[in-house]
């Protein structure tokens, strides 16, 4: 395989979402620019402001984020290292929770707090309008369930986009029930749910944004992978999938055929699973970032994804 450096993210092909923003399919998401716990400054805040800067330089033009990150520091990062910002970037964030003193995520879904959290966003990055939000669906403190409607908070943010502040809508941590709803309430560009190699739970709601031309944006790619027994630290909500054994993982067995790492395998799996699949991997290490966008390259064949099959948890 080509060299880290040289592989760009444009190799994992391109989307346009909203029939208007085109996107590589290879991403890069903001949250692990914070500090630990996703709560505060980072330790060293030019390595960080320096992963931003390579992902453009990588061809990475989409960039996942939020103003509950930190609170607040990811996005400052992100237009300290890339404000004015170029025509072909897009930023993608999120609104549905706030953070506490003790690090939580609770909800924050009423209309009044949703407002807020756009104007917020809008402040910390140095925007006008934002290309893309999603509502992130919380069930804590108050939030809402997989059972219920998000009719009341998705249609506070169909309002904001009608004024012109925000100009995409995307939904993320929902049903497809939910799913459906927005839809019916406004246009929907992108689903962000949990979807990975071990992890496939979501799948008839990645069937039903590739039949709609709707842009699923898989986060924790490598979530529950990294639970397997890699090094790597996922997410506070990723599951451990117990049916996979830990010493015999056929993505290590892919990854030793292309002198390949696995998490570089994981990601080629879910660009190989779908062409409206993208990628948003997040890290705060300029080579780790070389080597998530490096996957953009691998292509793998028919026996290596037979042999992927196998890699699912219940």
């Amino acid at each position: 395989m080509t060299t880290h450096s040289a592989v760009r993210a444009d190799a994992a092909g391109s989307l346009t979402i909203g029939g208007d923003l085109t996107i590589h399919r290879m991403g890069y998401g903001a949250m692990q620019l914070a500090g630990p716990g996703v709560y505060g400054p980072p330790k060293d805040r030019a390595a960080a402001l320096a992963v931003l800067r390579r992902a453009r330089e990588l061809g990475v033009n989409h960039i996942d984020t939020s103003d509950y990150y930190g609170p607040y520091v990811v996005n400052e990062l992100i237009r300290e290292a890339l404000h004015p910002y170029d025509d072909d970037l897009v930023i993608v964030t999120k609104v549905g929770a706030r953070r506490t003193p003790d690090k939580e995520w609770p909800a924050a879904l009423s209309p009044r707090e949703l407002r807020e959290a756009v104007h917020s966003n809008l402040r910390h990055l140095g925007r006008d309008h934002l290309d893309v939000v999603n509502l992130r669906i919380v069930a804590e403190a108050g939030g809402i369930g997989p059972d219920e409607s998000i009719a009341e908070p998705f249609g506070a943010l169909a309002e904001l986009r009608e004024q012109g502040l925000v100009r995409h809508l995307g939904v993320s941590n929902v049903t497809p029930a939910q799913f459906a709803e927005a839809r019916s309430i406004a246009p929907v560009v992108c689903v962000q749910n949990e979807y990975n190699v071990v992890r496939r739970d979501d799948e008839a709601t990645l069937r039903a944004c590739e039949e709609a031309g709707i842009a699923y944006m898989s986060f924790f790619p490598l979530g529950t992978y990294t639970l397997l027994g890699a090094e790597k630290t996922p997410g506070k909500d990723a599951k451990v999938p117990l049916n996979v054994p830990l010493d015999a993982k056929p993505v290590d067995l892919v990854a030793e055929r292309h002198g390949v790492t696995a998490y570089q395998v994981a990601l080629a799996w879910l660009l190989h699973r779908s062409p409206n699949l993208v990628c948003i991997p997040g890290t705060s290490s300029v080579a780790h970032l070389e080597e998530n966008i490096a996957a953009a390259g691998l292509r793998l064949t028919e026996d290596d994804l037979v042999e992927l099959e196998t890699m699912r948890a219940v």
